[in-house]
């Protein structure tokens, strides 16, 4: 039987994620399990990172409005990197922007004080916190006192205070990068965290990106978000992506392990990022809305 390019991609993403899928041939996926696996995720490529931080910017501001109608206030997750300089130039510049009835976390963090440069909560804080109308309250840092394997408890235990009565947080929308070795938050190709399913947040000692010392968001928490938003750019992440994006042999890298159970799955990447990529994008015009 002779087996489409789309398909094989299919198979391979699957078979990364659920080990089942390693039971089937590539050329008996259905057309059923096709649409559920493609349907979760939205590829959406801009010419540059100058178009997207925009687009980004909306989107959570649109998820942001839905969520406090729906549920009283916005719960967000916030990543390190380029993200940063690219939420704090794009949010503020939004008319009418009101931060008063959000809850902002972080999905990882570094075990280092918040007035070292490598703190991402101490980033947010000098360059976006304030700017907006968040309520100071409504930050969850982690205590970097603390050490690490009772930071990482401390951190679940503010989590499990704003979301009660949840076996794990539900955020309505995490905010992700990829390194150019396919983690995202603090999990790290072929590291045992990538297997925790007991713990929310969990600590981390040996990470192969310094500082070594971190605490990060697990991977059930992040599958459980309402909405979660990759954000990719530079030529640099392009053989990269296309692995996560397309599939590969062995096991699938942390990024492509992101897969939320129940909500939305964006990747919003720039032409440099996307250039090896075969897979069908979505390439909105100026001014779109996601």
């Amino acid at each position: 039987m002779e087996v489409d390019p789309g398909s094989r991609i299919v198979y391979s993403i699957c078979r990364q994620i659920f080990p089942a899928f390693s039971l089937l041939q590539p050329g008996f996926i259905s057309r059923k399990q096709e649409r559920f696996a493609m349907a979760a995720r939205r590829v959406v490529v801009f010419p540059s990172s100058a178009e997207l931080g925009p687009v980004l910017a909306e989107l959570v501001s649109s998820r942001a409005g839905k969520a406090i109608a729906s549920r009283g206030r916005f719960t967000l997750g916030l990543s390190g990197g380029s993200l940063v300089s690219m939420l704090s130039k794009e949010l503020p510049a939004l008319p009418n922007l009101d931060c008063s009835k959000w809850v902002v976390g972080f999905c990882d963090e570094r075990l280092v004080p918040s007035n070292d440069p490598e703190s991402t909560y101490g980033l947010y804080k000098n360059q976006l916190f304030t700017k907006i109308n968040i309520p100071e309250t409504a930050i969850l840092s982690i205590d970097s006192s603390l050490p690490v394997n009772e930071c990482a408890e401390d951190y679940a235990r503010k989590l499990k205070e704003v979301f009660p009565g949840n076996d794990k947080p539900v955020f309505d929308m995490l905010l992700l990068g990829m390194g150019p070795d396919g983690h995202t938050c603090s999990l790290f190709p072929g590291h045992p965290l990538l297997e925790e399913t007991a713990r929310i947040v969990a600590p981390i000692s040996d990470s192969p990106k310094p500082p070594p010392q971190r605490v990060t968001m697990t991977l059930p928490v992040v599958n459980s978000a309402r909405c979660v938003v990759f954000v990719s750019t530079g030529g640099s992440k392009a053989p990269m992506l296309k692995e996560v994006l397309e599939g590969r042999e062995g096991p699938a890298f942390p990024a492509a392990r992101v897969l939320p159970t129940e909500g939305e799955l964006f990747w919003l990447i720039d032409g440099p990022a996307a250039a090896d990529l075969t897979i069908t994008v979505e390439k909105p015009g100026s001014g779109a809305r996601l």
